[in-house]
C-alpha cells in the first residue's frame, strides 16, 4: 500500500480528461480517439489516466478495456476506472480494467446534505453504512481504491470526516476531495485539507487528493492551496476542459509547480533551492498534448490561456518586445520551449514514401491500421499537392480527420460552390445516402457555406439546430489547411463534426455531414433500442460483457 507519508515530497498527476473531461458538451470521443489521448497522455508522464465510467455504456466499458490493454503496461501509467458506490458499478469497472498492469477502482458516493436530501434520498447513517462496504467490495477486486465523497466542498466537515476515516479503514488508498461545482474559494479549500489531515485519524494511510471544477475561475489556486495544506494527488484535465466551466487545466497547475519550485518545496519537505521536479509530468509535451485533444474534441484553446494559449508567448507592447530583446526574462517567467512549443520543421513533402510518413507518425503518437494509413497517405500526397510546406501539424490534421469521422452513413461525393459580390451564393451538393442511393440538389444562402449546408440539409432532411460553426487555420499562410468545428443540437443533446482541408468549403462540408451523421446514428439507435423495448426477447443485456 502506498501511503501519503511515502508520497509526501511529490504530486501525483491524475488526468480525467477521458472521463470528465470527455463531458463537454459535443466532445464525445470514440474508443480510437480515446486510445490516440491516452497514448500522449503516458508519454506526457501524468501517473494515472482515468480512462472513463465503463458501466456507462457499452462503448465506455470498451474504451477502458482497451486502454487498460495498450496503455496500462509495466511502468506506465495507472489506469482507472470510474464507479458509482454500487456491486454492479464496481464489478463493471474492475472487469474492465483487469487487463491493465496497474489499475484503480475509483468510486464515490455523496455526502452533502443538498445531496442527500434531493438525489440520493439517504441519511447521513445509510451513507456511512454503504461506504466501506462498496470500498470494501472494490478492494476485493482491486488494490488500488480511490474513494470520492461527492460535493464534499459543500459537506459538513465533521460528518466528512467520519466517511474519509471508514472508507479508509475498508481499505481507500486514495480519498479524492472533490469541489464538484466549483463552489469553493482557496482559503475554504485548503482549510478543509488542512481540517482533514488533522481530524481524520487514519489519513495518513491514505493519499489526499483533490478535484474541483472551474465555475468560478478559482480551480487552479485551490488546488495549489490544497497542495500547501497537504493534498498530493491533483485530478486535472489538459486544456481544462469539462462539466460546465471546466475542470483545473493540467498545463496550469503542472507549470505553476514547476516556475514556482523554490516557493512549494518547503510545503513538500524540499530544500527551498532544490531543484528535483514535484511531478513526473514532461513539459515538453504539454502543448503537443494540448492541441491534440484540441483537435480530437473539437474544445478551440482560447488565444489568451495561460500556457497552451497562441497569444501566451507574444509581446505586443512595444516596451515589452524591447525588454525581452534584451533579456527574456525581462516578461517571460518561462520558456516556450519548455513546454514543447517550438517552430515547425519540415519533415516530409510530396515525395515522401509511405514508411516515411507512417514513421513519421509513429514518432507523433499515431497508431494506425492498414486502411487507415492508407486513407491519410492519400490525404496526405493530396496536401502535399497544393502545398511545398507539410509540417507536424498538417499531417496531425491530416491523422485526426481520418481517424475521427463518423461512419459514412451519408457520403459526400462532391460539392460545388459559386458566390462573389455581385452573385447569388449558391451549392450543388452529390451525397450517397445510406441505403446506396446517390442525390444531388442545390440550394441558395448569405454566403457558399450557408448555402452548401442548405443544400445537404434538403438532402439529409434530419431536424437539427446549428449551434457552433468555427473555422481555425492548422498553420500559418495563404495556403494552409483550414481545420472546421461543427456543434448540432437536438433535442437537447450535442453532436459534433469535424474536418480539415486545404480548401474551407470541402471541409465545411465534410463536417457538417460528420455531424449529421453522428446525430442520424443516434436516431437510429434510439429507434431500435425503442424495437428492442417492445420485444423485449430479443433484448441483450449491453453489459452482459462484464
Amino acid at each position: 500500500m502506498t501511503t501519503q507519508s511515502e508520497r509526501a515530497d511529490r504530486i501525483i498527476i491524475f488526468d480525467t480528461t477521458l472521463r470528465d473531461g470527455e463531458q463537454s458538451p459535443g466532445a464525445t470521443l470514440t474508443v480510437e480517439e480515446k486510445l490516440t489521448i491516452a497514448r500522449a497522455l503516458a508519454r506526457l508522464g501524468v501517473d494515472v489516466i482515468e480512462a472513463g465510467f465503463p458501466y456507462a455504456s457499452p462503448g465506455d466499458f470498451e474504451a477502458v478495456q482497451k486502454i487498460a490493454q495498450t496503455v496500462g503496461i509495466e511502468n506506465g501509467p495507472t489506469i482507472c476506472g470510474l464507479a458509482r458506490a454500487t456491486k454492479n458499478d464496481i464489478k463493471t469497472a474492475a472487469e474492465a480494467l483487469k487487463p491493465a498492469v496497474n489499475n484503480r477502482i475509483h468510486t464515490f458516493l455523496a455526502t452533502s446534505d443538498i445531496h442527500l436530501a434531493y438525489k440520493l434520498k439517504k441519511t447521513r447513517q445509510e451513507v456511512l453504512d454503504i461506504v466501506p462496504e462498496m470500498v470494501a467490495y472494490a478492494k476485493s477486486f482491486v488494490n488500488d481504491v480511490e474513494f470520492s465523497p461527492e460535493d464534499a466542498g459543500r459537506s459538513d466537515p465533521e460528518f466528512l470526516y467520519q466517511v474519509l476515516e471508514r472508507a479508509i479503514a475498508a481499505g481507500a488508498t486514495t480519498v479524492n476531495i472533490p469541489d464538484t461545482v466549483g463552489y469553493t474559494t482557496p482559503g475554504e479549500f485548503g482549510a478543509l485539507i488542512r481540517g482533514i489531515k488533522e481530524n481524520v485519524p487514519n489519513i495518513d494511510q491514505a493519499i489526499i487528493s483533490v478535484h474541483g471544477h472551474d465555475d468560478l475561475g478559482l480551480a487552479v489556486a485551490n488546488f495549489l492551496e490544497a497542495v500547501k495544506n497537504g493534498a498530493r494527488q491533483l485530478e486535472c484535465t489538459i486544456n481544462g476542459i469539462g462539466e460546465r466551466a471546466g475542470n483545473a487545466a493540467l498545463e496550469e497547475l503542472v507549470m505553476a509547480l514547476h516556475v514556482r519550485r523554490a516557493y512549494f518545496n518547503p510545503f513538500l519537505g524540499r530544500p527551498a533551492d532544490s531543484t528535483e521536479p514535484l511531478t513526473n509530468i514532461d513539459t515538453k509535451q504539454i502543448y503537443y498534448t494540448s492541441r491534440l485533444v484540441s483537435d480530437l474534441t473539437g474544445m478551440v484553446v482560447q488565444p489568451n490561456k495561460a500556457i497552451v494559449g497562441a497569444n501566451a508567448f507574444s509581446h505586443e507592447s512595444g516596451i515589452h518586445q524591447d525588454g525581452v530583446l534584451k533579456n527574456k526574462l525581462t516578461y517571460e517567467i518561462m520558456d516556450a520551449e519548455s513546454i514543447g512549443l517550438t517552430h515547425n520543421q519540415i519533415v516530409l513533402g510530396k515525395l515522401s514514401g509511405r514508411n516515411a510518413f507512417r514513421t513519421r507518425l509513429i514518432e507523433l503518437g499515431f497508431e494506425l491500421n492498414d486502411t487507415e494509413l492508407n486513407n491519410a497517405f492519400l490525404r496526405f500526397k493530396e496536401v502535399a499537392d497544393k502545398r511545398k510546406e507539410i509540417t507536424d501539424w498538417d499531417l496531425e490534421a491530416i491523422v485526426n480527420d481520418e481517424i475521427r469521422q463518423a461512419p459514412e452513413l451519408f457520403r459526400l461525393e462532391f460539392v460545388q460552390v459559386s458566390c462573389g459580390d455581385h452573385s447569388c451564393p449558391t451549392a450543388t451538393v452529390n451525397i450517397r445516402t445510406p441505403d446506396g442511393q446517390e442525390l444531388i440538389d442545390a440550394a441558395i444562402g448569405t454566403g457558399p457555406v450557408d448555402a452548401v449546408y442548405k443544400a445537404i440539409n434538403r438532402v439529409v432532411n434530419i431536424p437539427n439546430e446549428l449551434i457552433e460553426f468555427s473555422v481555425k487555420s492548422v498553420t500559418e499562410g495563404i495556403d494552409a489547411m483550414g481545420k472546421v468545428t461543427i456543434r448540432l443540437r437536438y433535442e437537447g443533446k450535442v453532436y459534433a463534426g469535424y474536418s480539415a482541408n486545404t480548401d474551407i468549403i470541402v471541409a465545411s462540408a465534410r463536417a457538417y455531414l460528420g455531424a449529421l451523421n453522428r446525430l442520424y446514428a443516434a436516431l437510429e439507435h434510439k429507434k431500435q433500442s425503442s424495437l428492442k423495448e417492445t420485444n423485449p426477447q430479443t433484448q441483450a443485456d449491453p453489459l452482459a460483457i462484464a
